[in-house]
């Protein structure tokens, strides 16, 4: 539901930040080569937690755009020699002849260079698959230590005493559902604050 006065959508539910952070980071990370923020984003997903532990993405290189224009020129030139001679071959030499595909470049944790070496081929294919297309051919790697990166934050233990507790005034609630729910809030409401 949008209005029509102002193009804003009607629905009031509240939004979280990482729906926007694709639209924002889009023209950032264009400037680096990169024709969409996923790769940066969801590097993690992409190639495995073992993997983005020890290296991270910095820029997508594309090949100049006079090696693509003469790649392009290349492959016309085969495709009108393909059509003067009929041969079946040239028209075959030609569709290979496309744009060069981009070289990923890493900045790899010291020490792992050579671990990242031997995982490129599955780091290439999985970042292919990724983006749907033969986008990388090859990869580049620099070794300089990675941004640190903020710890995800645990959830704290069960407090089994608080626990039993909200067990104990949900009894009567008949719903299952509606009791699992209340015993998990009356679970967080009742424990001790962590200090």
């Amino acid at each position: 539901m949008t209005d029509a006065a102002t193009g804003r959508s009607k629905s009031r539910r509240s939004r979280l930040l990482g729906e926007f952070l694709d639209k924002t980071l889009d023209p950032l990370a264009a400037r680096q080569g990169f024709s969409e923020s996923s790769l940066l984003l969801r590097w993690e997903a992409i190639v495995g937690a073992r993997v983005a532990a020890i290296c991270e993405p910095v820029k997508l290189q594309w090949p100049p755009r006079a090696k693509r224009r003469a790649a392009d020129e290349n492959q016309a030139g085969a495709k009108r020699r393909a059509a003067d001679e009929n041969q079946a071959g040239a028209k075959n030499r030609g569709a290979e002849q496309k744009d060069e595909p981009a070289t990923l470049a890493l900045r790899v944790e010291p020490g792992f260079g050579l671990d990242i070496q031997h995982m490129s081929a599955a780091i290439i294919e999985r970042v292919n698959t990724h983006l749907g297309w033969r986008c990388v051919a090859k990869i580049t790697m620099k070794q300089e230590p990675l941004a640190p990166r903020r710890a995800r934050p645990t959830k704290p233990p069960i407090d089994l005493v608080a626990r039993r507790r909200a067990e104990a005034v949900t009894e009567g609630v008949a719903d299952e559902r509606l009791r699992a729910a209340l015993v998990a809030l009356g679970e967080r409401a009742l424990a001790k604050p962590a200090r």
